[in-house]
């Protein structure tokens, strides 16, 4: 018989930390709804536009609702903010920027996010800028508030400094 633990996990770090791979592995190993921010931070169209907080705020609720368990990832300190009086756990991919980019590079096909490898491969190059900037940056998507978020978390939290590898 499998016993289900209630979990609600907060993961969060730069991009191209390994927060999308960790996600997926809780969340198959442990039956967890996951959550990837980026579906909930955007407005469709180009250029880019943040969503607003509250119609973001308000989806994640919906999809977050009567959930027992859930594992959401991303690097939106704002909504993690939001969903962090309710998680019982953070994970915080504190990775150098060498990693990062390293792993942005080798990164499968997202298609939730893109509608090609193609077309990921093509945005690489911001992707890697958007990384080096992650220790200059004074916004919700920084090191800094990552870390002022880690630190104010009064549950369990764990901080890697390297990409988990299971068998």
């Amino acid at each position: 018989m499998k016993v289900y633990i209630l979990r609600k996990i907060l993961i969060f770090g730069n991009s191209g930390s390994g927060k999308s791979t960790l996600a997926k592995r809780l969340s198959d190993e442990n039956d967890l709804v996951h959550l990837d921010l980026d579906l909930f931070a955007w407005l469709p169209g180009s250029p880019p536009r943040r969503m607003p907080l509250s119609e973001s705020s308000e989806k994640i609720a919906t999809c977050l609702k009567g959930r027992d368990s859930w594992v959401v990832e991303g690097c939106y300190t704002d909504l993690l903010e939001i969903l962090a009086k309710d998680a019982s756990e953070m994970l915080f991919m504190d990775l150098s920027i060498e990693k990062c980019i390293a792993n942005a590079k080798n990164r499968p096909w997202e298609p939730h996010k893109y509608e090609s490898k193609e077309a990921q491969d093509a945005n690489l190059d911001m992707l890697v800028s958007w990384i080096k900037e992650y220790d200059t940056r004074l916004d919700t998507f920084s090191r800094a508030a990552h870390r002022e978020l880690f630190a104010a978390f009064q549950g369990k939290k764990t901080l890697y400094t390297e990409n988990q590898v299971h068998d």
